[in-house]
This record gives structure tokens, sequence and C-alpha cells, in this order.
């Protein structure tokens, strides 16, 4: 008879790291899991001596996964996950969906478009719950716990799976009242008597240009203006609605004032510009059912973006 690999107690251990590891302390995984900190210090330190490396960085503050600490926890994480779904596929219960979504969303796309959807996503799966994170930072799926992203112009990165949602057009706005005011811009030059409100990154200070097409090629401007909004460029249409001057952001988000004649579009002739938008999850064999769930309820609901 082959000998036990794993029994109650180091299995136990694995799923104590893997709350430390996502609750990025001791103290947040022992209430957690309702046992006591040394206790989560215990199962850690037992699997560090079976393993022969160290999972966590301890500072007095809290605890940072080690390199090899990150890879055994991705690991362990599929490995319990699938344990979970295996004991609701015996039990029949492998088409429902539960748990806690954790998803991470730009203030932009978070507001008009997925925000709006998750109502009727809940509807679906009301056993899933919804934990929404707005803001356009990147994050560490790992360490902050993550189940899914959303970001615009997605970097490469070979742990993570992106799947483009959609190419969002950009226009350039600005209130029938400023037009009236200044005149409307019919050039791309004339864009230096205009004021032009900026949008800043904050992760790097770094303007971002507006994006045009001109006698058939790519062109990007970084205007000049008296206002300058950083990490949410909600607050550029905000200033422009206001009459403040013109700003590009995306068609999607002023759909109605364009449509309604509160804001209206200038040079029309040189756009065509688009960013892309994409889902990122972690990549791996195992993906867990709400998250599946997830990605194939925004799957569907690309298409109707696609064709507005």
């Amino acid at each position: 008879m082959a000998k036990r690999q794993f029994d109650d107690v180091l299995l136990g251990s694995i799923e104590l790291f893997c709350l430390a590891a996502e609750e990025g302390s001791f103290t947040a995984a022992a209430l957690s899991a309702g046992v006591t900190p040394a206790a989560v210090s215990r199962s850690v330190a037992r699997l560090e001596e079976r393993l022969g490396v160290r999972l966590f960085v301890r500072t007095t503050r809290n605890i940072r996964l080690t390199e090899g600490g990150r890879s055994y926890y991705e690991q362990c994480r599929q490995a319990l996950t699938q344990l979970v779904e295996a004991e609701r596929g015996v039990m029949g219960q492998q088409l429902q969906p539960t748990g806690t979504l954790r998803i991470s969303l730009p203030t932009t796309y978070g507001h008009h478009r997925i925000l709006p959807l998750l109502a009727e996503f809940r509807g679906r799966y009301p056993k899933v719950s919804v934990d929404i994170h707005l803001s356009n930072r990147n994050i560490d799926f790992v360490g902050e716990g993550y189940d899914a992203a959303i970001r615009v112009r997605a970097q490469p990165d070979s742990t993570l799976i992106a799947r483009l949602l959609e190419d969002a057009a950009l226009v350039v706005i600005a209130t029938p009242e400023y037009l009236a005011r200044v005149g409307e811009p019919l050039s791309l030059a004339e864009l230096e008597r205009h004021e032009c409100i900026q949008f800043e990154l904050p992760s790097s200070g770094r303007r971002i240009s507006w994006l045009f097409h001109e006698d058939g090629e790519p062109r990007e401007i970084l205007g000049e203006g008296g206002y300058v909004c950083s990490d949410d460029v909600l607050g550029g249409v905000t200033l422009a609605k206001s009459g403040a001057g013109l700003f590009q952001t995306y068609r999607f988000i002023v759909e109605r004032e364009l449509a309604d004649g509160t804001l209206v579009e200038v040079l029309k002739d040189f756009g065509g510009r688009s960013r892309p938008f994409s889902l990122l999850y972690p990549h791996g064999r195992h993906v867990p059912l709400r998250l599946r769930a997830f990605i194939d309820f925004l799957m569907e609901k690309k298409g109707a973006w696609e064709s507005a």
C-alpha cells in the first residue's frame, strides 16, 4: 500500500498559508479561518521546513510572498480550488458557480460598461457575490487576491491571459456654448488656439497624447491648456461638459450627450482612432466556475459593443 504524502495537518497548513497570502497578514488569515495567529504562523513554518524554502518575507507591519512562495501559492490555490469543485461535482452542484468574484476595473470602463451589467450577471448567478475595485493603477493578482481585471492597452505578461473586449473609439468633444464662444476647430493645427483639457497618468506624470488620423497617417498631439486631470478620466469629461474646453475621450462615455446635443463631436474628419480594453486573469489550467461564468458573460456582451 502506498504511503500517504498528505495528511490532514498538512492540508490544513496549506489552506492557512493560502489565506495568509491572500489576506497579507497572519492575523487577518487567523480571523478569517477562526484560529489564532500563532496557529497560522506554525502552519507556515511547518510548510517552510518541509519545502526547505522561505515562503514569506516578514516585516513588523506585513508579510510578502517570496518568489518561491508566490509560485507555491499559485499551485496550491489551483489545487484547493480543484478539490472544492470536485466535491461540488460529486454533490451535483458543479453547474452552479458560487463564491466571491473579485475584479479590478478602470474607472471609465467600470462606470460605463461593467457596473451596469452586474445586476444581470448576479441575476443569472445569484450565489456569486462581486467585490469591485475601481482604480486605474496596476494590481498584484496573487498578492491582492484578484480573480480578474480589465485594463486599457494591457502589457504582455506570461502569467496572465488577455481577452480583448473592444477597441473603444475616441472622440473629441465640446459643448455648443464653448464652440459658439471660441469657434470650432476645423484642422489639427487649430487646436493651438483652443483650451485642450489634459489627462495625466498618476504613475508616471506623463500626459496622454490625443490620437488622430491625418492624410491617412496616425498622428499624436499633446495639446495645451489650463486644465490637467489625473487618475480619473471622467474628470476631463466633466470639465468639457461644463464648457471648459475640448477633451478627447471614449465615445461610449458620451454617447447620450452626443445624441441629445449637449455635447458636440469635433474634428470628425481626423477621427477613427481607438484604444483596446482587455479582460485579464491568471494563467492556469483550472479556472474557477465563478470566473468562467464571468468571462463567458463578458464575451457575450462583447458582440453588442462591437456592433454599436
